[in-house]
């Protein structure tokens, strides 16, 4: 059995308990927060992050009877809910990115900002992805940053997103394009 379908199945016992007693709704909150605000935080800021997390386990634990777990993982399930909560923060996102694009000095060594960047992209280049990733269509970015900073596989984004697996690749696919042309002219070229 993969990694991927134990997690499937523990998670499904888990809703099963979820059902009977909501109590048990403190392990999913400990097994995925920190995953869901990281990609929150990345996708607007620390301090939004903090509320749009949080409120992601608010509506799911909302919503835990509607979860079906023969329709996808729990994670995907939840960085679904993440999504379009972060969708209704798109002006705050929108501004993240701007002051990443026009950002010159680097965030402090040891912050939480300081490490998504490092994992999006090398730090000298942090304001051109910025300002490319501003330019990405809402779908290209959802898809792309699901994959980038939820570490979500295409199967877990087209779970969370509820659109065709193949749609993910394209979407996927363009946003990486779009990115290596806008950042192919911050890369000088030697030759």
């Amino acid at each position: 059995m993969t990694a991927l379908a134990g997690r499937h199945t523990a998670d499904a016992e888990l809703v099963d308990r979820l059902r009977r007693d909501p109590e048990s709704f403190t392990e999913v909150y400990d097994r995925y927060f920190a995953d869901v605000h990281r990609y929150v935080a990345g996708r607007l800021d620390t301090h939004a992050a903090d509320d749009v997390a949080a409120e992601t386990f608010l509506v799911a634990f909302r919503k835990r009877a509607r979860f079906d777990p023969a329709r996808g993982a729990l994670r995907a399930w939840l960085f679904g809910i993440a999504t379009r909560l972060v969708a209704q923060h798109r002006r705050v996102e929108a501004r993240h990115y701007r002051t990443l694009a026009r950002a010159t000095a680097h965030p402090s060594e040891g912050s939480h900002e300081n490490q998504v960047v490092s994992a999006v992209a090398a730090s000298r280049l942090q304001p051109a992805l910025a300002a490319a990733i501003t330019g990405l269509t809402r779908k290209e970015r959802d898809v792309l940053l699901l994959v980038a900073l939820g570490d979500l596989s295409h199967d877990e984004v087209a779970q969370a997103l509820r659109i065709p697996y193949g749609t993910v690749g394209s979407r996927l696919n363009r946003a990486r394009g779009k990115l290596r042309s806008a950042l192919a002219k911050e890369i000088p070229t030697h030759g």
